[in-house]
Parts: C-alpha cells; sequence; structure tokens
C-alpha cells in the first residue's frame, strides 16, 4: 500500500495541498472542506501538514455502525462511502489522530480517500514536503532518519562527558 508521508522540513505553508485537495473533493477552493491539513506551531517556526493515515487496523471503520467505512481494495485507502453515512460522528471520535472531519453541508464524514490513489495534495506540494510512497519505504526512511538523529546525540553525549 501506498501513502501520504510529509516532511516538516521541507513545509513551506504555502496551503497549496490543502486548496489542491479542496479542489479535487469539492469543486472549490475552500480550505476548510480539505482532507489535509497544514497545522502551524509559530512558538517552534513549524509548519506540519497531516491528512489520514489509512490505519492498518483502523478504529473509525470498527465503530462505524453503518458500514460507511471502508477499505478500498485496490489502492488499500480507508474510504467514507458517503451514501452510507449516518452523521453520528462515532468515526471523529474513534480516530486516534483526528483526520476525520464533518461535512456540515452534507451532514456527513469526510476524510482523505487518497484520491483513487494519485493524491493532488502531492501533486500540488511545490516544496516536495508531500510524498506518496510505500508504506515500507516511508518506514525505512523514519527509522534511517531516527537512526542518524540518535547517532548525532550520543556523539554530542560523549563531547560533553569528555569536557
Amino acid at each position: 500500500m501506498r501513502v501520504v508521508t510529509m516532511d516538516p522540513n521541507k513545509c513551506v505553508a504555502c496551503n497549496n495541498c490543502e486548496y489542491a485537495c479542496s479542489l479535487k473533493q469539492n469543486n472549490d477552493f475552500d480550505r476548510r472542506d480539505s482532507q489535509i491539513r497544514v497545522n502551524f506551531y509559530p512558538e517552534n517556526k513549524a509548519c506540519l501538514p497531516l491528512t489520514c493515515f489509512h490505519c492498518s487496523d483502523a478504529w473509525c471503520m470498527e465503530v462505524c455502525p453503518s458500514g460507511a467505512i471502508i477499505r478500498d481494495g485496490e489502492t488499500g485507502a480507508v474510504v467514507i462511502v458517503s451514501v452510507r453515512c449516518v452523521g453520528c460522528k462515532m468515526c471523529m471520535l474513534a480516530c486516534p489522530f483526528g483526520q476525520i472531519y464533518f461535512n456540515s453541508r452534507e451532514k456527513v464524514s469526510s476524510k482523505c480517500d487518497l484520491c483513487d490513489g494519485d493524491p493532488n495534495c502531492v501533486k500540488h506540494c511545490i516544496s516536495g514536503a508531500l510524498q506518496f510512497e510505500r508504506e515500507e519505504e516511508a518506514f525505512q526512511y523514519k527509522r534511517e532518519l531516527f537512526d542518524a538523529r540518535l547517532k548525532l546525540l550520543l556523539i554530542h553525549q560523549k563531547d560533553k562527558e569528555k569536557d
């Protein structure tokens, strides 16, 4: 399965991903309709685009009383079939990452569906902060990044001990 991954070090807070998602999903440029949100942390001078992780053990799917949340057999995405959604918001409560939103106009929950395997947010990310990659590759990169940071921390600690 492929997932949208984010590199907060590359995000420039342009919000193109939000606009691109809104256009693809709702045919408008209203960022409130986007299924990806850029969170700003001014105290840290950081921004982080976040969207659904399409969990392998999707709690939202488990709690949905109407069976509106399914896994797409082709893309592996966890998607909401809006005509089945009763608007109870149980999925919103169950998502540990807060990545399900309520469409107040249509009275249904909504979330990223990976644009049928071709995420519009990734295509319009000008800085390369968003990528669409295989889970294994994404997790391998995270392990390597963590390993590199850990090595720097250990080197820094050894230098402190010498002083």
